[in-house]
């Protein structure tokens, strides 16, 4: 059974979408903790009302990122991870803790990557008249926002959309996307080849 770590910075609904999913599908997997930067994440109640293992550590007791990274790497190999999920974590991590997990670091993204890295990805979207909105979950790699793309999940762009309603959307559809491809990882179905994400079995990595 595979063991998944789950780190949040908040509410951490991408952290419950794929809890529930693990709980209703009966994946071969468990998720051993989540764990926050912030104390009062609200995800953290989520998970213990859960009976799930919960953690903190508080990025403001830190001199630098490396030894913040350091300490989180210490706490999560503490659950043993054969996967880490970053969902809605919002401290860009190290080149040290990024390649201790190298190829068992999943993130999601609010944009169709590699456009729009960074935040305000939604606001960016409109300024500049795409047509097409979305998500990315992908591989971490040390250049923040980059790495092998897993699964994207695009839609379109109204006319009527502002920033709110645009990102409710693709807020929904990472939490179809995000699940569908941590379970892919827990199956061993995702292959990482050249820096190129397949799905063993053929599957779509394109949800329209």
């Amino acid at each position: 059974m595979k063991a998944i770590v789950i780190l949040i910075s908040g509410r951490g609904s991408n952290m419950e979408a794929i809890v529930q999913r693990c709980a209703a599908e009966g994946w071969d997997a468990r998720i051993a903790a989540v764990v926050s930067d912030r104390p009062g994440a609200q995800g953290l109640q989520f998970a213990a009302e859960r009976g799930i293992a919960t953690a903190v550590v508080d990025h403001r007791a830190f001199a630098d990122r490396a030894a913040f990274g350091a300490e989180l790497a210490r706490v999560i190999d503490g659950y043993a991870p054969d996967l880490l999920a970053l969902a809605g974590f919002m401290r860009i991590l190290d080149n040290g803790f990024v390649q201790h997990y190298a190829g068992r670091l999943l993130n999601i993204h609010p944009s169709l990557l590699p456009a729009f890295t960074g935040l305000q990805t939604h606001r960016r979207v409109l300024a500049a008249g795409c047509k097409l909105a979305g998500a990315t979950v992908h591989f971490v790699t040390p250049e923040l926002d980059h790495g092998p793309i897993v699964m994207q999940a695009a839609l379109p762009v109204h006319a009527d959309d502002d920033e709110a309603a645009l990102a409710a959307r693709v807020l929904a559809a990472e939490h179809v996307i995000y699940p569908l491809a941590v379970r892919w990882f827990v199956e061993g179905q995702l292959d990482l080849q050249g820096g190129l994400v397949r799905h063993r079995g053929g599957a779509s990595l394109l949800l329209m």
